[in-house]
């Protein structure tokens, strides 16, 4: 159990790592006259995942949960899987990654790294690291209520929101970035 409090708490550092820069880019967007869309959903991403890292502890210790081999280990090379291609998308778009949706108007769509392959990469990354890292200490259920919830909000909300943005960042022009 100490090893699983470990991992989520690693989990919640890479995701304060990932909002400073996110926090960075943001600046980066917003000076070269960058456009937030989709200011309302987020509080409730960020809750979301908050929420699913607090739950998985919670059902692991309060329901005394157990680390089945079998599930446990692959689920941990899914979850640090979805950490390599995070970061990749990361690296990928430079300061144009964001925890927001901000658009800096003109610029090309990035159609490299991972983004050769998928449209949007991260949140396959982010529907898989929900199911993994619930269910590497066997937390169904957290795994379970997330994947549902996360689901509703990125096809509801979050995807068609960064669609509508990417589509207004390309009506305004390409420009070089």
């Amino acid at each position: 159990m100490l090893f699983y409090a470990a991992l989520i708490l690693a989990t919640g550092v890479e995701r304060l790592v990932e909002l400073r820069v996110s926090t960075r880019n943001a600046s980066w967007a917003f000076a070269r006259g960058g456009v937030e869309f989709g200011r309302n959903h987020f509080p409730f991403m960020v809750s979301l995942h908050t929420g699913m890292l607090l739950a998985s502890l919670l059902e692991v210790f309060l329901l005394h949960r157990v680390f089945l081999p079998w599930l446990g280990w692959p689920m941990l090379v899914v979850a640090l899987a979805c950490q390599g291609l995070r970061w990749w998308c990361i690296g990928t778009l430079g300061p144009r990654w964001n925890t927001r949706v901000i658009i800096v108007p003109g610029l090309p769509l990035v159609d490299r790294g991972p983004y050769r392959f998928l449209r949007h990469p991260n949140y396959v990354a982010v529907v898989a690291e929900g199911v993994a890292l619930p269910l590497v200490y066997t937390a169904w259920i957290t795994a379970l209520v997330f994947s549902v919830v996360n689901l509703v909000l990125l096809v509801r909300f979050r995807i068609p929101t960064e669609e509508r943005a990417l589509a207004f960042g390309l009506s305004q022009g390409v420009r070089e970035g």
